[in-house]
């Protein structure tokens, strides 16, 4: 195929893409035309300014037009703490905010409604900040225990993470500020980002990978999406043609930008050509003075084409699609929002989301809540007095302040319950079991009621970025699923001093348990449960509030168990990284297969009971209704996240024993009842074959299945689809 012919092609694709931006600009009888009246005025130097970074947050803005600079925030749980322009913290600034939990923990409250409220306390606190774009959420699936930022992403299934994220985009960018959707795609392992090479089949794709981002475009409206820094079946993702321009761009019809990763283009003509907008990054070789205009996407543009090799139009669509978010979010011609910043209500909200996103794992003779009979608690772990917010890279929160659990159990104990601490272990990489520091806190155990067990992973600490003692972190995977520093040893010995003892695990997934879990009767997983996580813990801890929180992901009981561990084939220049879990990942995994996980996809315990009943399934054209009864048999209030899963028992390609398809949080007093009721649509049973390149929806008779987790099945049902 000749470069003519090629060439041709990419100018008659950029003008189907910037045809269908222009006419989906924002609503208004003059949008079009004030885009296409700036672009005309506009020199090309001014229009390659605002397709790089200007500074280590911002892209180029032309002043002369009135047109600003975009100004970004990492997230995606807070607003970042102020970096000035170029990674320097500034002075005298009130830059201390709401820390709200992380993004397991947000998709653990199967709460949609929580996850448009947590996105407006986002937008309202980055207009208050002067920010325009949220580097948030996270959505890449949750495929391998190890990845060190599994704990800013919501989960292992694409149903539930399309869900939790539309909320989230449509609570930032109703407040004005725009919302981007990461990282796009397959950037599910930190280590070697910048070189690895991911390959999978076309249905994994799009089975699992692609719903979260699809939702986020064609559901939410996202105004700007970051591609990942990894490669993408030989391609790097920011710059691949076949993500950016044919799914992304032409499928799916996004309106809005591209910007990259920080550093993630490598070629400035693949860059311009596939689908990259805005080139961000921050040289730090260049520092304190960098020249943006050295990056890809800067002075070689020019050069570019005022040689011919590059029709001006290819940045015109660029600047098109800026200036659409530009309009769209009042940064021209437009009055902003003043939002709000660390408010009362924004703290209530970091509460919620934590009380609803804790999840009881384990609670054996009802151990917990708390009795008024405790009258003595031992709290042991580093992590119970540790903050967690300044850790984890790109995602830390410099917040207003930050409740611990040891703080929280006091503050809700009060003067009724004697607590002590014992830090237990310490936190330094490679550490063992410090056997002064177990003994004195097995001697705590001993002489307390209850002993209350605060450890699990570490995001790193302080304002370092990066820390040797981080597991959850950005540009970190962790070696292995065994809790560092010791802490099974100490877990094992305060067990045999106090069989009376809850252990509470805070992190971004799961963590071997094997040692210890059969011999404990209570466990929760905390997360790292933001500003707020303190009081959250307690107030479930003491029975003030009843958890409801439910696994987003599977917690496998060793890492041999996880399918992902699986793959992976080196090459000389690059990891080639082969999906051959395809498109079993997770409970998909786990339910085919019959591994059975130390606690499954779905689940959650509660100081309730419920009862399910009166299943009724109807078939319609392409889809189902499905309804049945849910009650509260115990003598609490509680909510219950009632699940609906689909199996397909015969088909043309294997399928998975059970997929997610439809969830209903449901609130229900003691005795209480109530009549759920959701609808399947096409959607819900179609899968996608490969052979054929399309969605496909085979008729036949299908299995509903309903219950509490992927392995507590309630209810069954069928609904045959002609």
């Amino acid at each position: 195929m000749s470069y003519k012919f090629v060439r041709v092609a990419q100018v008659l694709l950029f003008i189907s893409l910037a045809y269908t931006s222009n006419a989906q600009a924002p609503k208004g009888p003059s949008a079009n035309a004030k885009i296409d009246a700036l672009i005309k005025k506009m020199t090309l130097e001014e229009k390659v300014t605002m397709i790089h970074a200007s500074s280590s947050f911002t892209s180029g803005g032309v002043p002369r037009l009135g047109i600003p600079e975009l100004v970004t925030s990492d997230g995606p749980h807070a607003v970042r703490a102020e970096h000035g322009r170029d990674w320097e913290l500034d002075k005298n600034v009130y830059d201390s905010g709401t820390y709200l939990p992380v993004g397991t923990c947000l998709a653990a409250t199967w709460n949609t409604k929580l996850g448009y409220d947590f996105g407006s306390v986002l937008g309202s606190e980055a207009n208050f900040r002067g920010k325009d774009v949220i580097l948030g959420p996270g959505i890449n699936i949750i495929r391998s225990p190890l990845n060190g930022r599994n704990f800013e992403y919501q989960s292992e299934d694409p149903y539930l993470v399309s869900r939790m994220v539309v909320g989230y985009i449509k609570g930032v960018q109703d407040q004005g500020i725009s919302a981007c959707v990461k990282h796009y795609a397959a950037n599910n392992l930190e280590k070697n980002r910048n070189t690895v090479d991911v390959n999978m089949s076309e249905r994994a794709l799009r089975e699992i990978y692609l719903p979260g981002f699809k939702a986020a475009v064609t559901e939410a409206g996202v105004n700007t999406l970051m591609g990942s820094y990894n490669k993408f079946r030989g391609q790097w993702a920011t710059q691949n043609h076949y993500l950016m321009n044919q799914v992304l761009k032409k499928e799916w019809g996004f309106k809005g930008l591209v910007m990259s990763d920080w550093g993630a283009v490598h070629n400035t003509m693949e860059a311009l050509w596939n689908g990259c907008d805005i080139e961000m990054g921050t040289d730090l070789s260049m520092l304190p003075k960098p020249n943006y205009g050295k990056f890809f996407m800067g002075d070689t543009v020019l050069q570019l084409v005022r040689s011919g090799r590059l029709d001006e139009s290819i940045i015109n669509e660029k600047v098109r699609r800026i200036l659409y978010v530009m309009y769209k979010t009042n940064m021209i011609d437009g009055q902003r929002k003043k939002g709000a910043y660390n408010t009362k209500a924004h703290q209530q909200t970091a509460l919620k989301v934590a009380e609803e996103g804790i999840v009881l794992l384990k609670n054996d003779n009802k151990l917990l809540p708390l009795s008024s009979t405790v009258k003595s608690i031992a709290v042991i772990g580093y992590n119970a007095e540790r903050k967690q917010g300044m850790g984890g890279g790109s995602s830390q929160a410099k917040a207003f302040y930050e409740v611990t659990p040891l703080e929280g159990i006091k503050y809700v104990g009060g003067n009724k319950v004697n607590i002590t601490y014992s830090p237990g272990y310490k936190i330094e990489r490679g550490a063992t079991a410090d056997r002064s520091m177990i003994r004195q806190a097995v001697e705590a155990a001993s002489k307390a009621d209850v002993a209350v067990i605060v450890g699990g992973w570490t995001h790193g600490y302080n304002y370092s970025v990066w820390s040797d003692n981080a597991y959850d972190a950005e540009d970190v995977d962790k070696p292995n699923m065994t809790m560092p520093f010791g802490q099974d040893e100490l877990i094992t010995a305060v067990l045999k001093a106090n069989p009376k003892t809850v252990v509470v695990l805070m992190g971004g997934g799961p963590i071997d348990m094997t040692q210890w879990v059969n011999n404990t009767p209570a466990i929760l997983q905390a997360w790292y449960p933001g500003m707020e996580g303190g009081n959250a813990l307690a107030r479930i801890l003491f029975g003030q509030v009843n958890p409801s929180g439910k696994l987003p992901m599977t917690f496998m009981k060793t890492l041999a168990d996880a399918p992902s561990e699986k793959i992976g084939i080196t090459t000389k220049d690059t990891q080639r990284l082969y999906y051959t879990d395809d498109i079993y990942v997770g409970y998909r995994y786990f339910d085919t297969y019959k591994v059975e996980p130390q606690f499954a996809f779905g689940h959650g315990l509660s100081y309730t009971t419920f009862d399910y009943s009166g299943l009724k399934v109807q078939g319609g054209k392409n889809k189902a209704t499905v309804t049945f009864t849910v009650k509260n048999t115990g003598n609490v209030a509680g909510a219950e996240v009632a699940q609906v899963y689909v199996n397909q028992p015969k088909s043309t390609l294997p399928r998975p024993e059970k997929e997610l398809k439809a969830f209903e949080k449901v609130m229900l007093q003691p005795g209480q009842q109530k009549t759920v009721t959701l609808t399947l649509n096409e959607d819900a049973f179609q899968y996608y074959n490969d052979g054929l390149n399309k969605w496909v929806l085979e008729p036949g008779a299908f299995n509903i299945m309903i219950g509490g987790s992927s392995r507590a099945i309630k209810l069954n049902g069928k609904v045959t689809l002609k």
